[in-house]
């Protein structure tokens, strides 16, 4: 079995400078209220990148105060619907002008490769965009109602917004979470992950930039334990919306529950990817490839589920192989990776655990499954055949370049296996054959259904999951249901 190798060529382009590194409260930069800082690192060598602000409840209060002091007597209480969209309008261009300079970053903080950051960019100039065009058209009903009475109801913001994202996705969880809650006329206090808070701090900038009025938008960074359990507790703090593990949204939710808070999470997924042996194997091989490898597997719709049907079972699996073996690996700001690193240590120690698990239970290793390097979070794609559904490494979420693979012999089969999940995010399937696809699409348990494609995800469309996978919607006109209440207004005629 081939093993990878690190490719350690020179970087293509300098180290991007690190010019915020403090909290934004009420559109200044400050330090925390007790001075204390902490460390990100560049996961391709382990390094300390900069210290930075940590917030902590007195952070906390400050901005929420802030925030809803800009919601109830600023002057963005008061602009108008299209002045907000225009504000928006600015920011996404400003992030488009500045794209080069926040792929780097990104790329540099979260070991992202700097292609897959260019992509992501042009997700949240996009996102941006499409929520600044809904700002004016956020429209309430007249209502007919019996009696001599005019009924309307007023669709209004639901206040101050606590946003928790994560960090695989930094920038366009960031712009997930903003586009909607800003085109709906809410106030921001955002938690980025502690382990990527930069590219965060460095668009909050250009929000600043842009013109939001003070409050708008504030940056907290800091841990889940400290800076994110007193958001959540906070009780001037209207809604949390939650990207990241299962785990942590059950704490939220109970920790919510004082307050009564409104809650949406987007969480993780164990997603089924489907192929047929009518399906073009070609397209099928190069998208399973993609399914699980795409940011080194750390994607919550990562197709690690790989379901083949059992006559093209062998040679699907020696065509995979052959591609994750040929993996270009290395430092993620040369334009040449194709495989940045994971992470963190913490995240590979938690990979390679899971590669362990797989071996001891009876799965054949075919490819990978070892660290990559001594230096940075490498971890070499890896593929396990021979497993079983009810493996750890078949219903667990390991978020790392590690897909089992499950031939299946009918379609009603493979949907009853591919339901059988706590999870519930995206699935997949490849077939040729029109009514398989739209029977796997109407019967799997999942929020995002892709046929003969992966990972095609749109500002448009609504995401989420169902089951265990999340609550409410992201993207789309569905997200901004989240961001708004419904008043109900009725007025006595004559």
């Amino acid at each position: 079995m081939a093993q990878a190798v690190l490719e350690r060529s020179a970087r293509t382009r300098p180290r991007p400078a690190i010019e915020f590194t403090k909290l934004l409260i009420d559109n200044k930069w400050v330090d925390a209220a007790d001075k204390r800082t902490f460390e990100t690192l560049d996961p391709s060598t382990g390094e300390v990148i900069a210290s930075v602000a940590e917030a902590g409840a007195a952070d906390v209060d400050r901005a929420v105060k802030a925030a809803r002091r800009a919601l109830e007597t600023g002057p963005w209480s008061t602009m108008d619907a299209a002045e907000r969209g225009l504000l928006m309008y600015r920011l996404a261009d400003l992030v488009a002008k500045h794209a080069e300079d926040l792929a780097a970053l990104e790329s540099l903080n979260c070991g992202k490769t700097i292609t897959d950051s260019r992509g992501d960019l042009e997700g949240v100039v996009n996102t941006l965009r499409y929520y600044a065009g809904w700002a004016d058209k956020v429209e309430g009903k007249t209502v007919p109602v019996r009696g001599s009475f005019l009924s309307y109801t007023l669709r209004q913001p639901v206040g101050v917004i606590g946003q928790i994202i994560p960090w695989n996705f930094p920038l366009l969880m960031l712009a997930w979470k903003w586009g909607p809650a800003l085109a709906c006329g809410n106030t921001i206090v955002m938690k980025p992950a502690e382990q990527t808070p930069l590219t965060a701090l460095r668009v909050a900038a250009l929000a600043v930039e842009a013109g939001f009025p003070a409050g708008v938008i504030n940056i907290l960074n800091g841990y889940g334990e400290t800076a994110g359990a007193a958001l959540v507790a906070h009780p001037d703090v209207d809604k949390i919306a939650f990207t990241g593990h299962v785990d942590t949204a059950k704490i939220i939710q109970r920790q919510a529950a004082e307050t009564l808070k409104r809650t949406t999470f987007e969480l993780g997924g164990k997603s089924p990817n489907v192929i047929f042996a009518d399906a073009n194997l070609d397209d099928a091989v190069a998208g399973a490839f993609h399914a699980i490898y795409f940011h080194g597997g750390q994607c919550c719709t990562a197709g690690s589920r790989l379901f083949v049907e059992a006559k093209i079972h062998d040679e699907f699996v020696e065509r995979l192989a052959h591609k994750a073996r040929a993996r270009a690996i290395g430092d993620p700001l040369d334009d040449a990776t194709q495989q940045g690193p994971q992470v963190s240590l913490e995240q590979l120690d938690k990979i390679l655990h899971y590669v362990d698990l797989g071996k001891s239970q009876g799965a054949r290793l075919v490819a990978g499954g070892l660290r990559v390097g001594d230096r940075g979070y490498y971890v070499a794609p890896t593929i396990f055949d021979g497993v079983k559904d009810e493996m750890a490494i078949a219903t667990d979420e390991i978020f790392g370049p590690v897909v089992s693979v499950l031939p299946f012999g009918s379609i009603d089969e493979v949907v009853t296996r591919a339901n059988a999940t706590n999870y519930g995010l995206a699935a997949a399937v490849w077939t040729k054959d029109i009514d398989k696809a739209h029977l796997f699409a109407k019967h799997v348990k999942a929020g995002t259904v892709w046929v003969n494609c992966y990972h095609v995800v749109d500002a448009t469309t609504p995401f989420g999951g169902f089951k265990m996978s999340g609550q409410g919607r992201e993207n789309g006109e569905a997200a901004l249901e989240h961001y708004t209440e419904t008043k109900t207004v009725t007025v006595k005629l004559g």
